[in-house]
């Protein structure tokens, strides 16, 4: 599976770690009320889809940024990939 860097052009995946779901970047507010229960779920609870999902990817064995991969995982199509800084 190749991987449209958008600094460096398509890159093969195996220079890839694939971490989970992007929304991993949302991390809770550890001093809410309800924190306990908020890192409970974003910690163990994680949709598998079938389809359309944002993709959280680190380029390991290249410039090392995060990317945001926008990927059917039906097809394995990869339909964007961005910086995850730029992300919200």
């Amino acid at each position: 599976m190749l991987i449209p860097h958008p600094l460096l052009g398509m890159r093969d995946s195996q220079e890839f770690v694939y971490l989970g779901d992007a929304r991993l970047l949302d991390r809770p507010d550890w001093a809410s009320p309800d924190a306990p229960e908020l890192f409970y779920e974003y910690a163990y609870l994680r949709d598998n889809p079938a389809g359309l999902h944002r993709e959280l990817w680190f380029h390991e064995h290249g410039d090392r940024s995060w990317l945001v991969v926008t990927r059917n995982t039906v097809t394995h199509e990869i339909i964007s990939a961005e910086l995850a800084r730029k992300t919200k």
